[in-house]
């Protein structure tokens, strides 16, 4: 995906977060070999009814737009997250390509997933000859199948509405709906439920250490959510750096601007429901929202 040369390369981001669980996952089978880009049990409490009386979250539009536009200032260096709909290319991540809004792999059966529901919605269409291929590769950094024409036929792809319609229907079923639901269970508002997505995206669902589940549990350990009658800054300050010793634990997440110059900006300020206008900066480039 085209960065400036300011921003670290993509596997900073979405892709090489799980690589300490693949070192462990190295006996399971193919299919699992990152555990949260395959179907996996929810956060614990997730489905739970929000918290009566909270404040307007992320499951309002346009705030559910704004984390999306943060979402992509680290992910991509721009705020156009709908610009990604026709990004591919393989990161040399081991995971095969990588394409779309959130960072669908033909290797860990997510990008599977997607083309599945695109079917589902237009049966028939361009990337349909590739299910079987991409049923083959996952699991593997192989594009057996699926070169020399997969790419550009993701591109011709992302044109189609129903495509794009399908990349964002998986984004909230696998990362956004649980994070949020999550965020919301435990009494966070906006930001919280950001930080909450954020995570769930580069880090994944599940309860290894270094997922999402594990990063809570970590914070929960040293503070009380504000469901459990915590402190929300106090709560979220205990993410964040539970979030940030997670991402330490690989040299390729070395840069933590994503938590240091925007997650805690905000929070330090005590804008904890992702008032505009936000000022951020990601890799040393200035972003900013103002409405």
């Amino acid at each position: 995906m085209p960065s400036t040369p300011a921003r670290p390369s993509r596997p900073k981001g979405l892709h090489v977060a799980m690589a300490a669980v693949l070192i462990t996952a190295v006996t399971a089978t193919a299919a699992s070999a990152r555990p949260h880009r395959t179907t996996q049990p929810q956060p614990s409490g997730v489905g739970a009814s929000a918290t009566p009386g909270a404040a307007v979250g992320l499951n309002d539009p346009r705030l559910k737009d704004i984390a999306q536009q943060l979402v992509s200032s680290a992910e991509n260096s721009s705020l156009n997250w709908k610009a990604q709909f026709a990004y591919i290319e393989d990161i040399k991540d081991g995971r095969g390509y990588t394409g779309g809004i959130i960072g669908f792999c033909s290797g860990t059966g997510d990008m599977l997933d997607l083309v599945k529901h695109y079917e589902q919605l237009k049966p028939g269409n361009v990337l349909s000859k590739y299910l079987p291929a991409l049923q083959k590769v996952n699991g593997s950094a192989s594009h057996s199948g699926l070169d020399p024409d997969f790419v550009s036929d993701w591109k011709k792809a992302a044109q189609d509405p129903a495509f794009q319609q399908a990349q964002q229907d998986e984004r909230d079923r696998v990362y956004f709906n649980p994070a949020v639901m999550q965020a919301q269970t435990d009494g966070l508002r906006a930001l919280g439920q950001f930080a909450y997505y954020d995570a769930i995206v580069m880090h994944g669902p599940g309860d290894e250490p270094v997922s999402f589940g594990g990063i809570r549990a970590a914070a929960m350990r040293k503070a009380k959510t504000p469901a459990q009658g915590g402190d929300e800054k106090t709560y979220l300050a205990a993410f964040l750096d539970a979030r940030r010793a997670a991402m330490k634990t690989e040299a390729a997440h070395d840069e933590t601007d994503r938590v240091d110059t925007e997650q805690l900006v905000f929070l330090r300020n005590g804008n904890l429901d992702l008032n505009t206008p936000l000022v951020w900066k990601v890799y040393g480039e200035s972003f900013h929202i103002d409405h």
